[in-house]
C-alpha cells in the first residue's frame, strides 16, 4: 500500500495535500495522511476542507483531546502516521525538518522509503529539482526539495546555457526580488524594501549556494552569485538574471529555448499581480506549477553572449511539482514519467 504522509499544512503543505488527494488515483497513491501541529480555531475550515478531499489527520498524542474539542477527529498520532508511510514529505516551518529528522525520521528509516523536506532545510538530504538533476536520485533516503527561487535560477541556467552543454556556461549573476510574505501569512510584512546581506562569501545568498549544490549532484561546478531583497508586496518573487555563455546567441534563440522547455512558461505581462492573478484563476489551489515564468519583453542579449532578463517565481508551485515528481519516481521508478503527465494541466506554455 502506497501511503504519502505530509507534515505541516502551511503555504506548501496545504496545497500539496490537496493536489495529492485530487490526483491520488492517477499518481498511484492509496492514502494521504497529514500532520497538523496546532489546534487553532481559525485553521478549522482548512482542516475540514482537507479531510473532505480525502486526507487523513494525524496529530500529537497529547493534543488529540484539543482537536476533538475543535470539532475534528484525528485518525493517527504523529508517530503512527510516520511509521506506516511509504513517503514522508516535511513541509513544516524552517528548521523543524532538520529537527524532525533527528527526532523521528531516523527511527523509521527501515520502514519508510524516503523522507523529503522543503528548500529551507539545507543539509536535510540530496538537493533535487524536477528536470534538473533527476539522474542524481538513486536510493536516497533523504531528499531536499530546493526552494522556489532556486528552481527558477536552475531552469534559467539550463535553458540559456546548459542545453548546449556544460562548456557553454561561463557565469550567472542573480538578484532575487522577494515578496515580503504570502497572502496566507499574518506576520512578517515589511513597510519598505529590505536588502539582504551577502553572508556567503562565495555565493552571496543561499539561492546561488543551493543552485551550486543542486548542479554539483550531477558533477557541475558553476560560477554563480546571488543577491536578494524583500519588497512590500504579497504577490510573487521575481528574479533578475545576467548569464554569460561562450556560444554566440540571439534574443530570438534564447526565447525559443524557454518556449521549448515544458517546465517554463513565458509571458508578455510585466506586472507580477497579473501573473499571480492568472495562477489564481487557472492553477491548482491558485498555483502555477511551472518552475519559472519568463517575462519575454525583458530578454536582452549583449555582445552575443551575455543574456539579461526578468522572470517571475511561481513560489510553492515549482516546489509542489518537484515534491510530487520525487515521490512518484521513488514509488514507480519505471513508470513515473507516464504517471506525472496528469500534472500537465497545471504546467502552462504561456501566462
Amino acid at each position: 500500500m502506497n501511503i504519502v504522509h505530509v507534515v505541516g499544512t502551511g503555504t506548501i503543505g496545504e496545497p500539496l495535500i490537496g493536489l495529492l488527494c485530487d490526483l491520488k488515483n492517477e499518481l498511484g497513491i492509496d492514502e494521504i495522511t497529514f500532520y497538523k501541529h496546532s489546534p487553532v480555531l481559525t485553521d478549522r475550515p482548512k482542516i475540514k476542507g482537507l479531510l473532505k478531499r480525502g486526507g487523513i489527520l494525524a496529530v500529537s498524542e497529547e493534543k488529540i483531546k484539543e482537536f476533538r474539542e475543535l470539532g475534528v477527529e484525528p485518525t493517527y498520532t504523529a508517530e503512527e502516521a510516520i511509521k506506516r508511510a511509504s513517503i514522508v514529505i516535511d513541509c513544516s516551518p524552517k528548521g523543524y525538518g532538520l529537527e524532525n529528522k533527528e527526532r523521528y525520521y531516523k527511527k523509521y528509516e527501515d520502514r519508510v522509503k524516503a523522507f523529503l523536506a522543503q528548500g529551507s532545510e539545507f543539509g536535510f538530504g540530496k538537493p533535487y529539482a524536477y528536470g534538473i538533476n533527476d539522474k542524481a536520485l538513486k536510493d536516497d533516503k533523504y531528499i531536499q526539495i530546493v526552494s522556489c527561487n532556486t528552481h527558477n535560477i536552475a531552469v534559467a541556467i539550463k535553458c540559456i546555457a546548459l542545453d548546449d552543454g556544460l562548456d557553454n556556461f561561463v557565469s550567472g549573476r542573480f538578484v532575487c526580488i522577494r515578496r515580503a510574505s504570502d497572502i496566507s501569512q499574518e506576520s512578517k510584512f515589511i513597510p519598505a524594501p529590505y536588502v539582504n546581506e551577502h553572508k556567503d562569501k562565495k555565493f552571496g545568498t543561499h539561492h546561488a549556494r543551493d543552485v551550486w549544490h543542486l548542479y554539483n549532484t550531477i558533477g557541475y561546478d558553476l560560477d554563480v552569485f546571488s543577491s536578494a531583497l524583500k519588497i512590500n508586496t504579497q504577490y510573487m518573487h521575481s528574479i533578475w538574471f545576467d548569464i554569460k555563455v561562450k556560444n554566440v546567441t540571439t534574443e530570438e534563440e534564447v526565447i525559443q529555448r524557454f518556449v521549448n522547455e515544458p517546465r517554463v512558461a513565458i509571458t508578455h505581462k510585466k506586472l507580477s499581480s497579473l501573473v499571480f492573478s492568472f495562477g489564481r484563476d487557472h492553477g491548482h489551489y491558485g498555483r502555477i506549477l511551472n518552475q519559472t515564468v519568463v517575462a519575454v519583453p525583458t530578454i536582452r542579449v549583449k555582445d552575443g553572449n551575455e543574456i539579461f532578463g526578468f522572470c517571475f517565481t511561481p513560489q510553492d508551485g515549482n516546489s509542489l511539482l518537484s515534491s510530487i515528481a520525487a515521490t512518484v519516481k521513488i514509488l514507480y521508478p519505471e513508470e513515473h514519467e507516464e504517471r506525472l503527465k496528469v500534472l500537465s494541466d497545471f504546467l502552462f506554455d504561456e501566462v
